[in-house]
């Protein structure tokens, strides 16, 4: 079974004391994601949250999943829109996984399109960050067109063990044939790689802080522009769905280009929103095919395990799950694709 709330607030208790950290109380936040757990640290100053992985997205083992999500807050927060870290909790038998602490961020939930603009102006943000010397734990292939073309075609592999039926399997293929070999401009920045709309915060500051970061990476900003404002992120999150139109989707990518000063071709814009979305589609047959596989006890790294998560929201993921692999949400997508090529 999972740790109980219970034991994971007395393991952090526990390590908080003996690290020196003075809190007044913790406090579960909601069961809302597949990757983590979160406990508030409530303390007389600022307040902090507490990490607590439930598996590695990165398929990591959790001594190294936990060097790779400190070293993706670490360098993000450099940008001013990202919680800042304040320390990594060990592993123990209580925290398998261990866990970070994290600045606690207070905001609403991002509403679209209004907050568009302020989101576009935290991904700037990041991507403006200059590359450092060593880019190690994150991953930063030399070739990031390649590598995402690589990592897609890994993971739709899964397709044809998902019991999914033969058209969309078929459709999904045919997508994944019209990603072009290679991009004429493919420039490395830090990116987020997990940027759909829920795992932003608009603070009373008017900021767009992006709360969730584990999967970070140096590769094209394409990538995250698309991940936010996809038909299959932005009817993800349950509290801030919304629909975009071709023109809510351009004036996004403008709103991002004024605040860089430089933007990718259009050509390359739209390569990774596509490969973003076959992504997107790729996960969903992988999650479809092991959900209801058993947990891994041993926390070796990915686990999708439904015992992990409250049930409404495996309830959630499913309903989305099966709907971005329905014929009528690949149509919209694909149309969509087909308008914002005339019009990026």
């Amino acid at each position: 079974m999972p740790i109980s709330f219970e034991a994971q607030q007395q393991a952090l208790a526990a390590q908080l004391q003996q690290a020196g950290i003075d809190y007044q109380h913790l406090s579960a936040m909601a069961d809302t994601g597949l990757a983590h757990d979160h406990i508030w640290i409530h303390r007389k100053t600022d307040d902090w949250v507490a990490r607590l992985p439930k598996q590695s997205q990165m398929d990591l083992g959790p001594a190294d999943n936990l060097a790779y999500e400190a070293a993706c807050y670490e360098r993000a927060s450099a940008g001013g829109y990202v919680p800042r870290l304040h320390g990594l909790l060990p592993v123990s038998e209580a925290l398998p996984r261990g866990g970070l602490v994290v600045d606690a961020i207070e905001g609403r939930l991002a509403q679209l399109p209004d907050d568009l603009p302020r989101i576009a102006k935290a991904l700037a943000s990041l991507h403006q960050l200059p590359l450092p010397e060593h880019t190690a734990p994150l991953l930063a292939p030399e070739a990031p067109w390649q590598a995402m073309r690589e990592e897609v075609s890994r993971q739709a592999e899964w397709l044809e063990k998902a019991d999914l039926a033969p058209d969309t399997i078929s459709r999904v293929r045919d997508e994944l044939d019209a990603l072009p070999i290679s991009l004429a401009d493919a420039q490395r920045c830090l990116i987020s790689f997990d940027t759909h709309p829920g795992n932003f915060l608009i603070t009373r500051d008017d900021r767009a802080v992006l709360v969730d970061l584990e999967k970070g990476r140096y590769g094209l900003p394409g990538i995250d522009l698309a991940h936010t404002s996809l038909y299959t992120s932005t009817t993800w999150d349950v509290n801030s769905q919304a629909v975009l139109t071709h023109d809510q989707v351009i004036d996004f990518y403008r709103h991002w280009q004024a605040n860089m000063g430089q933007s990718p071709s259009a050509d390359t814009l739209i390569a990774c929103r596509r490969a973003t979305w076959l992504w997107s589609l790729t996960w969903c047959a992988k999650w479809r095919a092991q959900h209801l596989q058993r947990r891994d006890a041993e926390h070796r790294g990915q686990d999708w395990s439904a015992e992990l998560t409250d049930a409404s929201v495996i309830a959630h993921v499913r309903d989305r799950v099966e709907h971005y692999l329905s014929p009528a949400a690949i149509e919209h997508v694909h149309n969509e694709l087909l308008h914002l090529q005339t019009t990026l």
